[in-house]
């Protein structure tokens, strides 16, 4: 089959197609920096919003198996600040699977943009889990912990603090030390803003009034928290699933553990990643949005296809996944599991 044909002509990110470790389909699209017409590549460092929830969650569960955190553990034994109106018997667990029903600091239930938080608070005081903390910690509870499913911000930005705590480093510096080096993730992490390495791309949002782009440097975190916010590349985010796939990361049974569901029917998600339902089985994926990042990144257990792509100008990659994934599915089934580039 080919696959170009289904790209859309104006997709501008990176994608990605993999089949038992073999490379299907590689392809870069669009500028990294627009101005300077410099283009994306394989080893450009895209933003990846929420994406970085699923690191965040494969620390706390190292942390879990080393004896040093445990699921039941409550929020209340770790901060030594008042937490107010928020619910001190939340549990490690809860955090996890967005049942805690601490307040988010962004409601998408209730806000549509992600850069409306900062018209009254500057996003460049953002350099740390705990800076967030003015933007949700006066807030009241959004519903009894443990009581329904409703995905949160808030609840990986604790689990980050949670993690420092413990650890006694910046999320950041731990997820590098036991994820990111022992995956040999070398293009991955959590950059300011203002103080980006190289390779990075610049996110771009379309402004409808001007009729051009504009980055989204006062629209997002100037730094990465628990919530997400690193930066990647698609070969990384191989990389990444690779090592967590042949559980060199957890134990096989913590892997397991991760990649159940355990938020019951409506909406299907493990221990920070989501699931989707095939059959008796589930597929993991991990995705994220803010403005001018788009991102997603599937593994199908059957076919064993991964998918990943993203966008440097918030493309529409989840409508562009369910097309390649269908497509690449069909084609599979026909063939009777074999796959190749015609």
């Amino acid at each position: 089959m080919n696959i170009d044909r289904i790209i859309p002509a104006d997709f501008r990110g990176c994608i990605s197609i993999y089949q038992n470790d073999e490379m299907l389909f590689e392809k870069a699209y669009g500028y990294a920096d627009l101005p300077n017409q410099v283009p994306n590549d394989m080893e450009t460092r895209f933003a990846t919003a929420s994406a970085g929830k699923v690191f965040v969650a494969v620390g706390i569960l190292q942390l879990i198996e080393k004896g040093l955190l445990h699921l039941e553990d409550k929020i209340g034994s770790f901060f030594d600040f008042d937490l107010e109106q928020i619910d001190k018997e939340i549990t490690v667990e809860q955090l996890l699977t967005h049942t805690s029903g601490i307040p988010d600091y962004f409601d998408e239930s209730v806000m549509s943009e992600y850069e409306e938080l900062w018209y009254d608070f500057p996003n460049y005081r953002i350099r740390s889990n705990k800076d967030l903390l003015p933007l949700f910690i006066h807030k009241p509870m959004m519903y009894p912990r443990g009581s329904k499913f409703q995905y949160n911000n808030t609840g990986f930005v604790v689990l980050a603090m949670i993690l420092e705590k413990v650890t006694g480093l910046e999320f950041d510096r731990y997820l590098e030390e036991s994820i990111f080096a022992p995956c040999k993730m070398k293009h991955t992490g959590y950059y300011e803003l203002d103080r980006l390495p190289a390779k990075c791309a610049f996110h771009y949002i379309f402004d409808e009034v001007r009729n051009d782009f504009r980055t989204n440097i006062y629209s997002v975190d100037v730094k990465g928290t628990g919530a997400g916010g690193a930066f990647t590349t698609i070969g990384d985010i191989r990389l990444f699933w690779k090592n967590l796939l042949s559980c060199q990361l957890l134990s096989p049974s913590m892997t397991e553990t991760m990649l159940s569901n355990h938020s019951g029917e409506s909406q299907c998600y493990g221990y920070g990643i989501w699931l989707k339902k095939a059959g008796n089985n589930f597929n993991p994926y991990f995705q994220g949005c803010d403005p001018g990042v788009s991102f997603k990144s599937a593994y199908d257990k059957k076919s064993q296809f991964l998918i990943t792509l993203v966008s440097n100008y918030g493309d529409n990659v989840w409508k562009l996944w369910r097309e390649l994934s269908d497509n690449l599915n069909h084609f599979y089934n026909e063939k009777g599991g074999g796959l190749s580039e015609s």
